[in-house]
């Protein structure tokens, strides 16, 4: 057999072994089918609120005034970030702005 491992959605791992009806890996013990795996899969890309995927390094625009958390600086709508960086999270990307690193929202940004 040919037939590589599955990556394990928790760990990343190629390191387990189907017991007949999961997957088990066998670093974090982690159980999933296959269908679990390939949704997992499309949950993490990385989305605007258009729905353009988006990537590292890409310029964006906010889309709405956004108060920042512990600050009084508020980050107008119109902005451009450029070089974002995607995070763990397909929800969040960090950036700079004004110099400061900020992580932001991405249903708050266009491509």
């Amino acid at each position: 057999m040919s037939e590589e491992n599955p990556k394990c959605p928790e760990c990343g791992t190629t390191n387990n072994y189907f017991d007949g009806s999961l997957n088990v890996c066998m670093d974090c013990y982690h159980e999933w089918t296959e269908e679990e795996a390939s949704s997992a899969a499309e949950k993490s890309i990385c989305k605007d609120s258009n729905g353009v995927e988006l990537e590292d390094g890409d310029a964006v625009t906010v889309i709405k005034d956004l108060k920042v958390k512990g600050s009084s600086m508020v980050i107008k709508r119109g902005t451009k970030v450029k070089s974002i960086k995607l995070t763990e999270d397909p929800e969040l990307v960090d950036c700079k702005i004004g110099g400061s690193g900020i992580v932001l929202k991405t249903c708050f940004l266009k491509k």
